[in-house]
């Protein structure tokens, strides 16, 4: 399944392309140059779903440009839309960090017994 999310980069002199995604709160990106920014946003968006299902999160629908153009803190900023390919993501693991501190605290001891 695809959808397209509108984005919005800004380029402050001595910086990288700055991209936030309105629809995605808290997903942000850069890239060294347009063409790298409009990919890591592809890439962040992607990730930021995905994410969310995991965790069982409702994905927010896109919403047209012409909606987020008003507010301010998009202001001058330059607006695209990405193609975003959601996958499914039933079949990706999630380990738990207790599982992970066991074995290291696991690990720990077992190498101070070889010493």
């Amino acid at each position: 399944m695809h959808t397209h999310y509108p984005i919005v980069i800004h380029k402050d002199p001595d910086s990288d392309y700055c991209v936030t995604v309105p629809d995605l709160p808290g997903c942000i990106t850069a890239g060294d140059t347009l063409d790298d920014a409009q990919n890591q946003a592809a890439e962040a968006i992607q990730c930021h779903i995905e994410g969310m299902l995991l965790y069982g999160k409702s994905i927010p629908q896109p919403r047209d440009i012409a909606f987020h153009q008003h507010n301010p803190d998009y202001a001058d900023g330059r607006w695209e839309s990405v193609k975003v390919i959601i996958r499914d993501v039933s079949e990706i693991q999630v380990v738990q960090p207790g599982p992970i501190r066991r074995f290291f605290r696991w690990f720990s001891q077992a190498t101070q017994v070889l010493r």
